[in-house]
């Protein structure tokens, strides 16, 4: 899943938007992302344009996290 991120100042205030979009759609989340930004470039009071992720087939936990006790990577040294 992806996750748009915007803030608009309305008067004195910041107002923190979101807007989702599946997993399989970033091209969507992208175009969206670009709108707000050729707002904001128009003088619109839009800030902190992001784009976050969560990808639901990680092989692991998201985060930092310890491995698990079978990972067994080694580094191979000449």
């Amino acid at each position: 899943m992806y996750m748009v991120y915007w803030t608009v100042i309305e008067e004195d205030a910041s107002v923190a938007h979101g807007k989702s979009f599946d997993s399989d759609d970033m091209a969507s989340a992208l175009k969206f992302m670009e709108e707000l930004r050729t707002r904001q470039r128009a003088g619109e009071r839009l800030c902190f344009v992001t784009m976050a992720s969560e990808n639901p087939h990680s092989v692991g936990p998201p985060g930092v996290a310890d491995p698990s006790p079978d990972y067994n990577w080694k580094k191979r040294r000449k």
